[in-house]
C-alpha cells in the first residue's frame, strides 16, 4: 500500500505551526529565564554595593558600633523602600535601616563561608526576599567586635520588573510570529515559482504545444529538466526508429503477399482465407508495435473532434442501416494520450456496435478524476459466457455473432499499454452490448 504524499503547502504550514507553537514559546521561555536570572545577578550586586557602603560608614567606638542618622544608600532611607539593612551582634539587632523601621520579623542566620558573603532567597512571613548577608571583624587600637550585616531586597521588585518584560515580550513575539508567517508564506510562494513554471511546461508538452523543457531554472531543479529532455529526446528517436522499421517490414511483408494472392494458390479457398487471415495480423501486429512506440504520456487529445470524424465517417459507411447516434461528450473532455491511439480505440469499437446494432448507438464521456467512455448499442449484445474470452489474448476475435469481436484485440493491447480498464456488459438503456472504457489520470500525477 502506497503511503499518501503530503503536499508542500501542508509541509510548509507544519513548519510555520511548529514555529509558533513550540520554537516561539521554547524562545519566549529562555529569553524570560535569561532574563530573571539577570535581575538576580543584578539585585547580588546592588546589595554587595549596599553592603560595602555600610561597612565603610561605620563608626566603631568604646560604645560600640554607631552608624550615622541618615546614610548614603537613598534606598535606606526611604520607609517605602523595599530593600532592608539590619546590622547584628551575634543574635542582638545593634541597628537596622529607616526603610526597615516596620519589619516585624528576626532574618535566619546563616553562617557564610569564611570571608565570603552568602546570597541566597529566603522567606519571611509568606514574602520572599533576596538576603545577602556577611560577618565582618570591626576593631580599633584598643578593642575589636564581631558584626553581622544582612541586606534585604523584597522578591515582589523582580516579580514587578519581569512581568513588565514578559509582558513586552509577549508583543514582541507577536510582532514577531506575524513576521515569520508573512516571510515563510513569501519564501513558500518565491520558491515554489520554479516547480509552478515547470509543472506548466510539462502540461504543454502534454498537450502537444512543446517538444522540450526550456525554461531557466535552480540548480536543484536543472538535473529534473535535463532528465526529463533526454527521456523526450529518447522518445523521439526510438517513435522514430520504429515507425521506419515498421514501413520496411510493411513493404518486405506486402509485396510477398500480394504475389501470392495472385497466384493460383490463391484460387483455392481455404489458402485464399489463410492469406486474409494473414494479411489481418500483419496489420495487427504492425498496430500493436506503432501503439508501443508512442510517447503517450504527453499527448492531451481532445476528444470531441475525433468522435464527431468517427461518427460521420461511420454514418456513411453504414448509410443503409439509418443509424441513429446519441452522442454526450464535452468540448473540453481530453484523452491523455495518442491521437491515432484515441482513433483506433474509438473506431473499432463503434464500428463494431454500427455492425451488431439494430438502429440506435449510444455514446457517452463523463470526465474526472477517471476519463470514462462507454459505447453502447441495441443489438443481440455479447453472451455472458463470451466476454471473458473476448477480451483473452490469442482469442479468435472474429468469429462471433452480431459483429462484435472485430478489432477487439487491438482495442484490448491499447487499453493496457494506457493502463486503463475495458470492461464488458449488458446496456440497460438499449439492451445490447455496452463497453466502458476507464483511465485513472488522478493516480498517474
Amino acid at each position: 500500500m502506497v503511503a499518501p504524499q503530503i503536499s508542500l503547502k501542508i509541509r510548509q504550514g507544519f513548519i510555520l505551526v511548529f514555529v509558533l507553537l513550540v520554537a516561539l514559546p521554547i524562545l519566549f521561555y529562555s529569553i524570560g529565564t535569561a532574563y530573571y536570572a539577570s535581575l538576580v545577578d543584578a539585585t547580588e550586586k546592588n546589595l554587595e554595593a549596599h553592603l560595602y557602603s555600610l561597612i565603610s560608614e561605620v563608626d566603631f567606638t568604646e560604645r560600640g558600633i554607631i552608624m550615622p542618622s541618615t546614610i548614603l544608600t537613598p534606598e535606606l532611607n526611604n520607609l517605602n523602600s523595599d530593600t532592608y539593612a539590619m546590622i547584628y551582634r551575634d543574635d542582638v539587632p545593634i541597628w537596622y535601616s529607616e526603610s526597615a523601621v516596620n519589619v516585624n520579623f528576626t532574618p535566619e542566620y546563616i553562617e557564610p563561608k569564611a570571608g565570603a558573603a552568602d546570597f541566597r532567597r529566603v522567606e519571611y512571613n509568606n514574602t520572599s526576599y533576596w538576603q545577602l548577608s556577611l560577618t565582618v571583624i570591626l576593631n580599633n587600637i584598643d578593642q575589636s567586635e564581631q558584626a553581622r550585616f544582612i541586606l534585604l531586597k523584597r522578591n515582589d521588585a523582580l516579580v514587578k520588573l519581569m512581568d513588565g518584560f514578559k509582558q513586552t515580550l509577549v508583543d514582541w513575539m507577536f510582532i514577531m510570529g506575524i513576521a515569520i508567517a508573512g516571510l515563510m508564506a513569501i519564501g513558500f510562494i518565491w520558491s515554489a515559482r520554479p516547480l509552478q513554471r515547470l509543472d506548466k511546461e510539462i502540461k504543454a508538452i502534454e498537450s502537444g504545444d512543446i517538444q522540450e523543457i526550456k525554461g531557466l531554472y535552480p540548480v536543484e531543479l536543472q538535473t529534473i529538466k535535463a532528465d526529463l529532455n533526454l527521456l523526450l529526446e529518447s522518445q523521439q528517436r526510438q517513435k522514430e526508429r520504429y515507425r521506419a522499421s515498421l514501413s520496411d517490414l510493411a513493404h518486405a511483408l506486402k509485396t510477398p503477399l500480394a504475389v501470392l494472392k495472385s497466384s493460383p494458390l490463391a484460387n483455392d479457398a481455404d489458402a485464399q482465407e489463410q492469406l486474409d487471415r494473414i494479411n489481418v495480423m500483419i496489420e495487427h501486429q504492425l498496430k500493436r508495435a506503432a501503439t508501443g512506440a508512442s510517447d503517450t504520456w504527453k499527448k492531451q487529445t481532445v476528444i470531441k473532434p475525433v468522435l464527431d470524424s468517427i461518427l460521420s465517417a461511420m454514418g456513411k459507411v453504414y448509410r443503409d442501416k439509418d443509424i441513429i447516434f446519441d452522442c454526450k461528450v464535452g468540448k473540453k473532455d481530453y484523452f491523455l494520450g495518442d491521437k491515432t491511439d484515441l482513433m483506433e480505440l474509438l473506431g473499432n469499437l463503434i464500428d463494431n456496435a454500427c455492425k451488431a446494432c439494430r438502429s440506435q448507438v449510444t455514446i457517452k464521456v463523463a470526465q474526472g478524476k477517471t476519463l470514462c467512455i462507454s459505447i453502447s448499442d441495441d443489438g443481440l449484445g455479447v453472451p455472458q459466457d463470451k466476454r471473458e474470452s473476448l477480451l483473452t489474448r490469442g482469442t479468435r476475435l472474429d468469429t462471433y455473432e452480431s459483429g462484435h469481436g472485430v478489432g477487439m484485440a487491438i482495442v484490448s493491447d491499447l487499453v493496457k499499454s494506457y493502463r486503463g480498464l475495458l470492461t464488458i456488459s449488458k446496456s440497460e438503456q438499449l439492451g445490447g452490448a455496452k463497453f466502458m472504457l476507464e483511465f485513472n489520470y488522478h493516480e498517474k500525477k
